[in-house]
């Protein structure tokens, strides 16, 4: 493997269909979000590059499902030594179809890596249910046969890889569909895949709006796996519903953070403040809102508007910043529209806002003080920086508060009495909750939400079986007489 030198080996982006690059007639190209100019061509994929792809993964998985667990682990550790040299070229693609800055990119790529060989270390054993001199009863888990990865813009990267890799090792076939937005990485990651598995396990296809419904409703796909807005979830999985397609739906997020009247107000303001407005607050799991203790409140909120007025804005590859732009024009246009109901008083909290100084979707961080707790942005997800504070006094309320939505992500409580903070942790109705942290992820833990944040969950043992088919095997021991 050649050391990365460079974009010299980024310069052409194409599908990848039964373990050759295919390209389409129509291009099309994404938008750098901090600068408004375009990026490279990419495909746009036609419905005979669907039914081509399927096909492929249809034969390969004729093999693939058979070939033993133990190589199917060692082709993801392969890959991992495989991108790894390109960590630091697809750090700096990332920043430039994304608009994260270089920090998060880096770890981003890095982390996405390691999840390759975390994934590889799973393996799902046959459980032994009952064993006779006469009867054995085993549990099986059998891949579903072919999966499609729909991948969200916000980690166009590590998503992809947190779809492919455990649908492989699960012995399926995968074809990814990286986001519209974000299909660089993507396609890339994909391409260098083939270096490693047999043609047709691991494919790409890049498109416009039509290709996810074409794969969605494909009667050859017997698995999806999506993230990105509840709204479009829903509609993946009734699209899905018509061929009964298994389906794993990592969707939306209000996560709430509850704030105890114990904590320590400076350390804790900039640590919250950071887990809302991190990726320009485009993270499902990120906190989007913040119950404070009244009896803290003011000197929280103080504490929160200063720190939130150091944060660095600007395009990724700035020397400090923390935050970038917006991804795209459609979702900078939804932030933009909740700043119509916030009053000149809260936007000068923290000088936050719609910036118009520079070219790109950039919006600066902004706090809402004590919104209407049936404001649009006390109750929806904006998906990006803007964080709206509120006051609570009561533990009962303030859990009731936080558990009326009808999304079920993530949740958190900060307090030093950590009696205090297991009781409320513990009734909130959320898949993940931390206790003095947030957005923690341990590879070997499930993700995944209630409510309308989703069906299923990923990552570890868990997500590992959301890729497999039970099967029940009853043995007897020997035949009637």
């Amino acid at each position: 493997m050649p050391a990365s030198t460079g974009f010299n080996v980024f310069d052409n982006y194409q599908n990848t269909i039964n373990g050759k690059p295919s390209p389409t007639a129509e291009k099309r190209h994404g938008i750098n979000p901090a600068t408004g100019q375009p990026n490279p061509d990419v495909p746009v994929s036609t419905p005979q590059d669907v039914d081509n792809a399927v096909a492929a993964a249809q034969g390969a998985f004729k093999t693939w499902a058979d070939v033993p667990v133990s190589e199917r682990q060692k082709a993801l550790r392969d890959l991992a030594d495989v991108v790894e040299p390109y960590a630091q070229d697809f750090a700096k693609l990332l920043v430039q179809e994304q608009g994260k800055p270089l920090q998060f990119a880096t770890w981003e790529i890095s982390t996405a890596i390691q999840a390759l060989r975390d994934t590889a270390n799973l393996e799902l054993k046959d459980e032994i249910i009952e064993e006779t001199d006469t009867r054995k009863i085993v549990v099986r888990y059998t891949p579903i046969g072919v999966a499609v990865g729909i991948v969200p813009w916000n980690f166009p990267f590590a998503l992809a890889i947190n779809k492919f890799a455990p649908a492989v090792l699960a012995g399926n076939t995968i074809i990814i569909k990286p986001s519209p937005f974000t299909p660089y990485c993507g396609l890339k990651v994909v391409e260098l895949a083939q270096r490693v598995f047999p043609p047709g396990v691991i494919q790409a296809l890049s498109g416009d709006d039509n290709l996810g419904p074409w794969l969605t409703a494909h009667p050859g796909i017997d698995k999806i796996s999506f993230t990105g807005s509840s709204a479009t979830g829903k509609k993946v999985m009734e699209s899905a519903s018509k061929t009964l397609k298994r389906v794993t739906l990592e969707l939306g997020g209000k996560d709430a953070a509850i704030v105890c009247k114990d904590v320590d107000v400076e350390s804790a303001a900039a640590k919250l403040v950071s887990l809302g407005f991190i990726n320009s607050g485009q993270v499902c799991v990120a906190i989007k809102r913040l119950y404070v203790h009244e009896a803290i409140y003011d000197k929280f909120l103080a504490a929160a508007a200063a720190f939130t007025k150091t944060i660095q804005v600007g395009e990724g590859n700035e020397e400090g910043v923390f935050m970038g732009p917006v991804q795209n024009a459609m979702q900078y246009e939804k932030v933009k529209s909740f700043f119509a109901d916030v009053t000149p008083e809260q936007l000068a909290l923290t000088n936050g806002g719609i910036d118009t100084s520079k070219p790109g979707y950039f919006i600066r961080p902004t706090i809402i003080d004590r919104p209407a707790e049936d404001s649009r942005i006390a109750t929806e997800e904006p998906f990006g920086p803007i964080l709206p504070f509120l006051t609570w006094s009561d533990e009962n309320d303030v859990i009731e508060r936080a558990n009326k939505t009808r999304m079920g992500l993530g949740a958190s409580v900060w307090s030093n009495d950590l009696d205090e903070a297991s009781r409320i942790a513990a009734k909130l109705q959320a898949g993940m909750v931390w206790v003095n942290a947030h957005m923690e992820h341990d590879p070997r833990a499930p993700f995944g939400g209630h409510k309308e944040s989703g069906i299923g969950t990923e990552s570890g043992i868990h997500g590992l079986k959301a890729y497999c088919n039970l099967q029940s095997l009853y043995l007897q021991k020997k035949a009637s007489a």
